[in-house]
């Protein structure tokens, strides 16, 4: 899993993201001898010291001899500065130098980014200015990629791959210096690190924390580490804004009538929209291409970037050679949502077009669902917005809204995504890491109550606690699996009814997130789980007769709208479980898919992990009530079940969110008898009284005398039992 692999998206990334419009001049130094890298020993590159011109000014550039200073002398430094001012890729740099003056006695250095886009795109960009390679003295590390070695001396991660290094790891003593980036987006893993690395820093005098964020936060973070040096970097330049006379009834229409409106005035520059979603990512991103065809060809082309926070399937492949293209003036249009400002690292946006509101998921632990809502962006993000210009001193942002309703209507601040999140990893992290030796977290914003509350009760249930509240083995086993709690329980279980190799790859399959969008052809009437097994199935054998001819395969995912990039990250990601169980010496059994036992015993598996996503068809015609709750819901029109003429009664789904069209997603049937025999019995005693669950009582009332009291007698020693507490676990014992 190197970088390597990735190959066509990276070099399409640098084209699309990093390159100027024309060809760039060759710099040639005649004459000079070159200082040596004090990094790999080497001399500098010409293209070094082109790169060290322009990194010169940064606005941070002006900070580096006050940034090192503070460094020297302080265990923790907090730099502020809005986007561009070249925060994330010179502060590391500096961070390596020190690093270096005291010989790595000390340890390396990493730093953390909140995307998976953007670690790999600073890593390429920072060995570039380093003059290294990447994958040696500079590296990276995202979930289920890694590419760093030993000789690493500067890493960039993820926040949550630095979370589950700490897991194993609780001093992190291979590091001498810990960057924390893009605090101030207050994701539920940073805002953990900046609770345990307070007990660390404690351990390891030696250790230094530099904390990187956008100013509105600066305050608050000195408010929770006490008297700590800030740094702030300002903008040199600030660009003008341009407020709409009133709110737009439908801004992502206006954001993309604008779009064109900038095109047509034939000024040059790329452009930046903030849209809502990635669902309206990708509806602009179709829009603009199919309008393409439509415009004046004297204006040039609109290439279409879409930048999703959220996907690692984010660069387009470009449609023409690049010498065609090259004729004719091409206008880059990225598109993202309002917390994608740190993916947008392009050098010629002329324009941002600011649509003003976010659809943002917020958790609600008492139905376990996440509910859609959109609103209005906060105050901070529009101000982050309006710094996207960085250095451009003739851009312009246009506000889709008047300017006051930047003071009627937005909040001043986001709320952390701790206090709005399913915090059933994160629980089971900590719980984590008390065996490591931390009994505590003190965090910057506490969680709600009754979200914690939740995540520990759904993880008792999921046998990961035993009766004093700790992990128990299997909890232990499950915090080894990167994955959602409910899928690690369903992959232990199906070592137990002997389905591991289909689990691991509907694992894999649901972790990336693989749309049925053309399922007609894979459909199995199972249900959509068993469809995703079959489509990965389908391309495994596409990949092997076209071992080649890299874009049979590519013609291959397009003809059944399937996105190969999403297909072969689910074979990394499937590949990576492998590792896990092999390391932890997990069973894995043969592939068996097909027969009827295996169809059965996949069925168990994922009920092992998901007997709280059950819901029951009660009208015939396709509304599932939810078993834990009242709330309704129809197939997403991504099921294969969608429009067929026989729907299930009962299913088992992945995922539900309360939006305008509530809809259940990824499901597949299961039966009543099926449910009764691996639900545990004290989660199903403590659903609410439905309609449902009287049908399921009458299921358990139909057991014979004998196996009714074997039952329970079973859950009477289950509750004895610290190890498995539920009926289900019996079955799922880890030899």
């Amino acid at each position: 899993m190197e970088v390597l692999s990735l190959s066509p998206e990276i070099h399409c990334f640098s084209e699309l993201l990093d390159c100027s419009d024309g060809d760039e001049e060759e710099i040639v130094v005649c004459g000079e001898d070159f200082e040596l890298n004090p990094f790999d020993g080497l001399p500098y590159s010409s293209r070094y010291y082109k790169l060290l011109k322009e990194r010169e000014e940064l606005p941070v550039w002006k900070e580096k001899q006050t940034f090192l200073e503070s460094l020297l002398h302080n265990q923790i430094v907090i730099v502020s500065g809005h986007a561009k001012t070249g925060k994330s890729s010179q502060i590391p740099q500096w961070c390596a130098e020190y690093c270096l003056s005291a010989r790595y006695q000390h340890g390396v250095v990493v730093c953390t980014q909140v995307h998976k886009q953007t670690v790999v795109r600073l890593a390429l960009r920072v060995a570039d200015e380093m003059d290294v390679n990447v994958g040696h003295e500079v590296g990276y590390f995202i979930p289920f990629e890694s590419c760093c070695t030993t000789e690493t001396i500067l890493r960039y991660c993820t926040d949550d791959m630095l979370q589950r290094e700490i897991m194993s790891t609780p001093l992190l003593n291979y590091y001498g210096v810990i960057i924390l980036d893009d605090v101030h987006e207050r994701t539920v893993a940073t805002d953990a690190l900046l609770a345990l690395l307070k007990d660390v820093l404690l351990s390891r005098p030696e250790l230094r924390l530099v904390i990187l964020t956008a100013p509105h936060m600066s305050s608050k973070l000195q408010q929770y580490y006490g008297s700590i040096p800030l740094i702030r970097v300002e903008s040199k330049h600030q660009a003008e804004v341009v407020y709409s006379c009133s709110i737009q009834k439908d801004p992502f229409l206006s954001a993309l009538r604008l779009l064109f409106e900038i095109h047509h005035s034939k000024e040059k520059g790329d452009i930046v929209v903030f849209l809502a979603c990635e669902q309206e990512i990708e509806k602009a991103h179709q829009m603009i291409r199919q309008e393409q065809s439509n415009l004046n060809p004297d204006l040039g082309e609109l290439i279409p970037v879409p930048l999703y926070p959220t996907k690692q399937d984010l660069i387009p492949k470009p449609h023409q050679d690049k010498q065609k293209s090259c004729k004719k003036y091409r206008r880059k249009v990225l598109l993202t949502t309002s917390f994608g400002e740190s993916l947008v690292w392009i050098k010629n946006v002329t324009f941002v077009i600011d649509g003003g509101v976010e659809t943002r998921k917020v958790y609600n632990p008492r139905i376990r669902a996440d509910s859609v809502i959109t609103q209005p962006i906060s105050k901070s993000q529009a101000e982050m917005h309006k710094q996207i210009l960085g250095m451009s001193s003739s851009g312009k942002i246009f506000c889709l809204y008047p300017e006051e309703f930047t003071y009627k209507e937005m909040k001043p601040h986001l709320p952390a995504k701790i206090q709005e999140s399913n915090l059933m990893s994160m629980v089971l992290f900590l719980k984590r890491m008390d065996i490591a030796g931390f009994g505590h977290c003190n965090f910057i914003s506490r969680p709600a109550p009754e979200s914690l509350m939740q995540a520990l009760e759904d993880l008792d249930y999921l046998a990961a606690l035993d009766n004093d509240g700790n992990l128990s083995e299997f909890g232990i086993i499950m915090s080894e699996f990167p994955l959602d709690p409910q899928l690690s329980k369903s992959i232990l279980a199906s070592c137990e009814f002997e389905c591991v190799d289909e689990m691991l790859t509907i694992a894999a399959m649901v972790t990336e997130k693989i749309a049925l969008t053309c399922w007609r052809k894979f459909f199995h009437p199972a249900g959509d789980h068993f469809t995703l097994i079959n489509v990965f199935n389908a391309f495994k054998e596409a990949s092997t007769n076209s071992t080649s001819q890299y874009y049979s395969t590519e013609k291959w995912c397009r003809d059944y709208f399937l996105s190969s990039s999403a297909l072969r990250m689910a074979e990394i990601i499937r590949a990576e479980l492998v590792e896990i169980m092999k390391r932890i010496e997990l069973p894995i059994s043969e592939p068996d898919f097909g027969s009827k036992a295996n169809i059965l015993n996949i069925k168990k598996s994922l009920l092992s992990g998901y007997f709280m996503h059950i819901a029951r068809d009660v009208d015939g015609s396709g509304n599932y009530l939810m078993l834990t709750h009242r709330q309704v819901a129809q197939l997403h029109p991504f099921s294969s079940y969608y429009n067929s003429r026989k729907i299930p009664e009962w299913v088992l789904f992945h995922e539900f969110s309360i939006s305008e069209d509530n809809s259940i997603q990824v499901v597949s049937e299961i039966s009543p008898d099926l449910f009764v025999e691996l639900v545990p019995q004290y989660y199903f005693s403590n659903l609410p009284p439905s309609e449902s669950k009287d049908i399921l009582q009458e299921v358990i009332n139909h057991l014979s005398p004998a196996s009714a009291m074997k039952e329970e007698q079973k859950s009477n020693d289950d509750k004895e039992n610290e190890q498995f507490p539920t009926p289900t676990e019996q079955r799922c014992i880890i030899q």
